[in-house]
């Protein structure tokens, strides 16, 4: 049996292996943002909903992955269990009502999703929560997290600032992020399915991310200390915002 493919589906493969190294790349760097920097370039070339559902196996794999060598998963889900079931709840309800959307709403949506991660991350807000209001704030952080996951599969920025506000230890962080991920994605990416978002095509070609990703995360993590954090920030930023713009317009 002969496969033959177009040089446009060469380009287009190419791209999202470039695209699935760069989202490992800065994972490897940061720690996060592997669906934030894939998801709005992928949806640049083809529909959003599937760009959503190619990158299910990469996030749960890199998540898991990290939340195991991270460790602190009994403390991670003692800790952030209100934020977890929220984040559950409401990413369930806003994939149910979001599920009739035409893919330019989407990419709409993702766009101002991003311009949101984008302006939130810019403004690195100087949260501190004191420990009487942690409760409140997981559940707060938790609904919105859920309500951003489930239109456009972007929940990092509220959970990112949470823990940082927190003043978790590195470990602590990653391990905790990675369990609050990993916890949201599976009935996140769930629903999406059910709701035909996208299907189990889109999933197991998926799986194909798992070789550039891991050379991106291998890459990243190996220059984390010699890169300047405050210079790569910025420029993902920038690159984020350019994004978002393109997305909104689309």
């Amino acid at each position: 049996m002969n496969v033959e493919f177009s040089t446009a589906q060469v380009v287009l493969w190419s791209l999202c292996a470039l695209f699935f190294t760069m989202g490992g790349f800065v994972k490897g760097t940061m720690g996060v943002g592997l669906p934030l920097v894939v998801v709005p370039t992928l949806s640049l070339l083809i529909p959003a909903p599937q760009a959503m559902g190619l990158l299910v196996v990469p996030v749960l794999v890199s998540n898991l992955w990290q939340a195991i060598e991270g460790g602190n998963i009994r403390y991670s889900i003692r800790r952030f269990g209100r934020l977890i079931l929220v984040q559950m709840v409401i990413t369930l309800l806003t994939v149910k009502f979001s599920s009739g959307l035409s893919v330019g709403h989407l990419n709409l949506l993702i766009g101002i999703s991003l311009l949101v991660a984008v302006a939130w991350m810019g403004l690195k807000p100087n949260v501190q929560v004191p420990a009487r209001f942690e409760n409140l704030a997981c559940i707060v952080v938790g609904a919105l997290a859920g309500l951003m996951g489930g239109i456009s599969s972007l929940t990092g920025p509220f959970i990112i600032t949470l823990l940082m506000a927190l003043k978790l230890s590195r470990e602590q962080f990653i391990g905790s992020i990675s369990i609050i991920y990993l916890a949201g994605s599976i009935p996140m990416y769930g629903a999406m399915l059910w709701y035909e978002r996208f299907g189990w095509v889109e999933v197991g070609l998926s799986a194909l991310g798992l070789i550039p990703m891991f050379l991106g995360l291998k890459i990243g993590k190996a220059l984390r200390h010699r890169l300047s954090e405050d210079t790569f920030r910025k420029l993902l930023l920038i690159y984020l915002f350019v994004l978002a713009i393109v997305l909104t317009l689309k």
